[in-house]
């Protein structure tokens, strides 16, 4: 089976933004989604390109368009989650992003009237039900095929630090799981969820593909849900490993980390160099590390097994890669990673809120609510 990978403008990046509908007078997810995505159509027009449905009616989607900056993105995004609010505010409909609700049950929430997501459920049953989980995406363009596979198996060195600075998801049906994200360790139930295959050719990976076909695993490539894939008629890879963020400025950060990352990797690989990798279970153990201690992980670092905490590294990280952050003209977006650091992930923010209420998720969701209309992450001890 031929995969055909259509090569982007080099280092073009794009994002994909989870929103949950909330009742505001409640706090509860609100299945309004086929409401709010038929007002924002465009006359004449099947759907609008930017805000779209998801797998559950409780959610809507803004994605960008093919941008050259994490600024454009930004913007992009921001007048997408305007138009929403026109729709929403009306209704009474507040939004929010974050790995999970912290306490609506799953058992309530509508799918939305697609052939491919009844299918998703059909297959995957309980744990398809339970997909209670959002979501931020972010791609970036590749120039040449041949460097896909080598910038992925690279990327997943940084997946653990991905994860932490999104970890957005410890509770679940209303308590505290122990964990910064629980949506890492749901979303993998998934039959093609979870970490991706280390192939070093092309052909493996269509192999693979060709394998998913037959067997009938799959139906089309997308299916393949990754945390960090290739998008081969995007001509991009893709990460999704990130939680939900609860603030534009935050999804901008993770987006700029994302590019300046890949557009390290693909000027190594001009240069020659063989790009390190782990080994998959390291790969696997940092996910779990990451899912479960988030900012406070000690991830295995290289393949001789050294360890660091993911807060150190990260540090180091940034201050290595501000000189691809000026090339790329994302030095301020980057710098937001520095403003999670200080302030705490979301999950961090969210147990604040949640001790300093006596517990009250429903604070939980007021504070996650505020912290979207105000752009930004609070500050700690709110």
């Amino acid at each position: 089976m031929r995969i055909e990978f259509h090569p982007s403008r080099r280092s073009t990046v794009g994002a994909e933004w989870e929103l949950a509908l909330i009742e505001a007078h409640t706090g509860e997810l609100a299945s309004a989604a086929e409401r709010i995505v038929a007002a924002v159509c465009p006359d004449g027009s099947p759907a609008h390109p930017k805000i779209k449905h998801e797998l559950l009616l409780n959610t809507v989607e803004v994605t960008t368009g093919i941008c050259a900056t994490v600024g454009e993105a930004r913007a992009d995004l921001a007048e997408s989650l305007q138009l929403v609010r026109s729709v929403t505010d009306p209704l009474g409909i507040e939004l929010f992003s974050a790995g999970a609700h912290p306490f609506s049950s799953w058992t309530r929430q509508k799918v939305t009237n697609k052939e491919r997501y009844a299918k998703l459920i059909d297959r995957t049953q309980w744990w398809g039900r339970q997909m209670l989980i959002y979501g931020v995406h972010v791609h970036v363009g590749i120039d040449h095929r041949g460097k896909v596979l080598p910038i992925l198996d690279a990327l997943l060195n940084y997946a653990p630090h991905l994860q932490a600075l999104s970890a957005s998801s410890p509770y679940w049906a209303g308590e505290d799981t122990g964990y910064a994200s629980n949506r890492a360790l749901m979303f993998q139930q998934l039959p093609t969820a979870g970490l991706p295959f280390q192939f070093r050719h092309w052909a493996e990976l269509e192999s693979y593909v060709a394998d998913m076909f037959v067997t009938g695993v799959i139906d089309h490539f997308s299916e393949i849900r990754w945390d960090i894939r290739p998008a081969p008629h995007f001509g991009t890879i893709e990460n999704r490993v990130c939680d939900g963020l609860p603030t534009l400025a935050e999804v901008a950060a993770v987006t700029a980390l994302t590019q300046c990352l890949v557009e390290d990797l693909s000027t190594r690989l001009d240069a020659g160099e063989r790009l390190p990798t782990l080994p998959p279970w390291h790969v696997q153990e940092n996910k779990w590390r990451a899912a479960r201690y988030g900012m406070d992980a000690v991830v295995i670092t290289d393949a001789a097994g050294n360890e660091r905490l993911v807060t150190e590294d990260l540090a180091d990280l940034l201050e290595r890669l501000e000189p691809v952050a000026k090339q790329l003209d994302c030095v301020a977006e980057l710098r937001g990673v520095d403003g999670i650091l200080e302030r705490g992930a979301s999950y961090q923010r969210q147990r604040a809120v949640a001790l300093a209420n006596g517990g009250d998720l429903g604070a939980v969701v007021d504070a996650l609510v505020a912290e979207l209309r105000a752009g930004a992450p609070a500050d700690p001890g709110y």
